[in-house]
């Protein structure tokens, strides 16, 4: 009782320090310094980083750490053909990232649990978006925290069309498993970016969220959203032109570690029976199965 007591004030603690940071200059600044292409600065943040996180880059396009431009391209750095194998099932709905599973589940009068004993609505993640809002009520999410060293880029977790996207405004506190289990609406709370495709298994969304020193939110069909970071009104938007990924295809990228959302329509996707939270995954590694053949246009 006295260990659960002590972990809850650390939780509380740390998450008090963060509305006293300045989230937003501290983001700001992490986004310049990564970006430096200053041979000797550059080589210094990437072996740093790799000695830190024991960084593995076997897999990675390029193997050799003094090959990237900056400790960005090391970061968000590609991997090599075939390191992410699909499932032959074609059905099976992939993990978007490589990470952890934080939560998971049915969304409940279009609640979704964000910890034990802390959850958040769908419309507000959602930026008031009343329409997509809807089309998720009594359906499922899977949320995957990213930590520093995990791979940082986004795939299709099924075959899409992006519908429309919006930017949501926020606080940029940090998104682990202490924040999560202190502070209310934490993935409400963050800036933010939703994005809705239309699949096989119907409306499916992804949301990117912002964290403390994630200085950059990157989509393949927008470019690099933040910075700036914005304060106001969500921004909505639709396509200029179509957008269409396979599943498996790069969606985005982050900036330093931070969590994704997917959220699926009622009786739509299946998750697997062995998918459990504190369950690491990998990009491509089958979490569930859709149902059906739903329209996708």
């Amino acid at each position: 009782m006295a260990a659960a007591t002590d972990a809850r004030f650390r939780d509380h603690l740390f998450a008090a320090i963060q509305w006293l940071l300045p989230t937003r200059w501290l983001s700001t600044l992490v986004f310049r310094l990564t970006r430096m292409r200053q041979p000797m600065c550059k080589r210094i943040l990437i072996r740093v980083f790799m000695r830190a996180f024991r960084i593995d880059l076997s897999e990675a396009e390029l193997e050799n750490p003094d090959s990237y431009d900056s400790f960005n391209d090391f970061f968000t750095r590609a991997l090599k053909p075939g390191a992410r194998p699909l499932p032959k099932d074609l059905q099976a709905l992939i993990s978007p990232v490589d990470g952890t599973i934080s939560q998971f589940g049915d969304i409940r009068e279009g609640r979704i649990i964000q910890a034990k004993g802390r959850d958040y609505s769908v419309l507000e993640l959602l930026g008031g978006d009343t329409e997509a809002a809807d089309a998720f009520m009594n359906g499922r999410f899977c949320t995957i925290y990213l930590a520093p060293y995990n791979y940082h880029r986004i795939h299709m977790p099924i075959h899409g069309r992006l519908k429309r996207w919006s930017y949501v405004p926020g606080r940029l506190f940090s998104v682990n498993a202490a924040t999560a289990r202190a502070m209310p609406n934490l993935f409400a709370r963050n800036e933010r970016l939703n994005a809705i495709f239309a699949t096989p298994a119907g409306d499916i969304a992804l949301t990117m969220v912002g964290a403390l020193f994630v200085g950059s939110l990157e989509t393949v069909w927008a470019g690099c959203v933040t910075p700036p970071h914005l304060r106001g009104a969500p921004a909505h938007y639709e396509p200029m032109s179509p957008v269409v990924l396979g599943r498996g295809e790069e969606l985005g990228r982050f900036n330093m570690g931070s969590t994704v959302i997917l959220l699926a329509p009622p009786d739509s996707v299946e998750w697997i029976p062995t998918l459990a939270p504190g369950q690491t995954v990998r990009m491509g590694e089958a979490i569930g199965r859709w149902r059906g053949t739903r329209a996708a246009g």
